[in-house]
Parts: structure tokens; C-alpha cells; sequence
């Protein structure tokens, strides 16, 4: 069973506990390693959003900047903390982002900015947002739009996770059926949309993460769903499993559960992004078995 979480969050951002929980709870749990990948988002009208202004009343405003230069000074003093726990406990601990891929020059040059800066240590391609004629639709946005404007933004939505897949950044693309946590997606006309979304996920060479957060919403199965899976292991796709964990007690959570489900559904690759490379993995990606 994978024994680490590389899909995590912590005070700071919008997560519960402290890096230093985090770890405490990763060794209680007899773990090889953890990862801490707090929200990267950065548009300069993200905080025009109404979820802006629920971030705001909770107290995780910290996830959006409007420019490449506020989220780089909150990731520094991120990653200081990190890097002076791994010194002080020396157990591996990885410096990651759950990047929100926005398809423009501008924001790849400011992202790529941002890497040399901060050189982290693996990437996680997310898409929480839907970029369009200059409006920003978070996925409550979309739940209130109307039925065509609705089938429209989830297009895109799905759009941009081929575009982030294609776009040779990230290990691997975090909760690709994000939108059925406000019960969209989920009809037999977007299987199309999703078996498109796999085909270029794998032809990119990307893996993708089983997120067991799924299992909060009632539809009892993780991110993404069991058809999506399907598609994940008829196209042949490494998968990493994800607990998304917010606080100490999701960590880890059913990820023996997932991957009886993802072997029974015909899934063979399990993929690490720091394990040691092994020779003959197109990409430098490693998998384990």
C-alpha cells in the first residue's frame, strides 16, 4: 500500500494544522515521506470572485494572489518552515504546489518566475476555476448558471485540464471530476468530454491522483469517479493516491480501500514523482508497482 501523501494542506493556507502536525501524524502512520502542496492560484481577478469572499470569512484568503509576486512571498515563508523541519527532524519532506493552470503567456511567464524562485520539489495540476470572457466562474458559479451557459463552462472546464495535461508541467493532475462536488459532470453526456480528457492525459505521459476526499460527498467513491477510472486503466495512465488532507485525521484516509478499487478496476501503475528514477519510464516518471 502507498505509504505517503504528497496532496496536502496546512495552516497558512486553508489547512487545519501545521506542517509540523502534519509530520508528526505522517510518523505515527509509519510513513516513508510526506509532501505539503498548498493552493497556487494566482489571476488578477481572482479575488473578484464570490468564493474570494468566502475564503475571506474563513480565514483562507492566503490560496488567491492577484500577482506572482504576492504568492511567491507566502510560498517562501512556506517552504522556510518546511525546509527547517526537514533539517530538524531530518525525515524526507517534500516542497510541493497544487498549481491552477491558467492558459495564457502572461501567467506562464509569471509561473515560470515563480519555479526558479521557489524550485519546488514536484507539481500538481488543478483547475478550480473557469476563465471565461473575462469572468472567473468558480464551480458555484457554474452550479447557478444557466443550462446552456452551464454545459458551456464545464466544456471549458474540462478543456483546460487537456491544456494542463499538454502543458508539460505537472506530475500529475489532481481531482479531475472536481465540478460533482456541487453535482455537475456526472450525466452520460460528459462521458465524452472525460474520455477526451483521459486520451490526452495519457498521450502527455501525466499521472493522475485517486483523491479520497471524494468520499465526503454522497456519491460514496473518490475523485475521480468509477468511470473516469475505467478510462484511467484502459488507456494504461499512472495513478497516485491522494487524501487531499486538510487536517491530520484525513491523512491516509481509505487509501487501502482505493487501491483494492483501482486494481480491480484494472489499474497497473502506481507512479511516485520522487522515487529513484528507474531506467526505460518515458518522461523520467518512476512508477512502482
Amino acid at each position: 500500500m502507498q505509504n505517503f501523501s504528497l496532496h496536502t494542506h496546512t495552516i497558512g493556507f486553508d489547512g487545519q494544522n501545521t506542517e509540523e502536525q502534519m509530520l508528526e501524524k505522517a510518523r505515527s502512520l509509519g510513513w516513508s515521506k510526506i509532501g505539503f502542496s498548498n493552493h497556487f492560484i494566482v489571476c488578477p481577478i481572482v479575488k473578484e470572485t464570490k468564493m474570494y469572499e468566502a475564503a475571506l470569512k474563513r480565514g483562507y484568503q492566503n490560496i488567491y494572489s492577484a500577482s506572482f509576486e504576492e504568492a511567491i512571498e507566502k510560498f517562501k515563508a512556506h517552504y522556510e518552515r518546511i525546509d527547517e523541519l526537514k533539517a530538524r527532524t531530518g525525515f524526507p519532506i517534500y516542497k510541493g504546489m497544487e498549481v491552477d493552470f491558467f492558459n495564457n503567456d502572461a501567467w506562464r511567464e509569471g509561473f515560470n518566475r515563480a519555479l526558479d524562485e521557489l524550485k519546488p520539489d514536484y507539481l500538481i495540476g488543478s483547475a478550480h476555476f473557469v476563465a471565461y470572457r473575462n469572468t472567473l466562474y468558480n464551480m458555484y458559479d457554474v452550479k447557478n448558471a444557466k443550462k446552456e451557459e452551464q454545459n458551456l463552462l464545464l466544456h471549458k472546464y474540462y478543456q483546460n485540464v487537456r491544456t494542463a495535461a499538454k502543458s508539460g508541467l505537472f506530475n500529475f493532475m489532481a481531482h479531475l471530476d472536481l465540478m460533482k462536488k456541487v453535482g455537475l459532470g456526472r450525466e452520460e453526456n460528459f462521458s465524452e468530454e472525460e474520455r477526451q480528457t483521459v486520451e490526452t492525459i495519457a498521450k502527455a505521459g501525466v499521472a493522475v491522483e485517486i483523491n479520497t476526499s471524494g468520499f465526503k460527498l454522497s456519491y460514496n467513491e473518490p475523485y475521480p469517479s468509477g468511470r473516469i477510472l475505467a478510462l484511467l486503466a484502459e488507456n494504461n495512465v499512472p495513478v497516485i493516491i491522494s487524501d487531499d488532507a486538510h487536517n491530520i485525521e484525513r491523512l491516509g484516509d481509505k487509501f487501502d480501500e482505493v487501491e483494492k478499487m483501482a486494481r480491480e478496476i484494472g489499474i497497473k501503475k502506481f507512479y511516485d514523482p520522487l522515487a529513484p528514477l528507474q531506467p526505460n519510464v518515458e518522461n523520467n516518471r518512476s512508477l512502482f508497482k
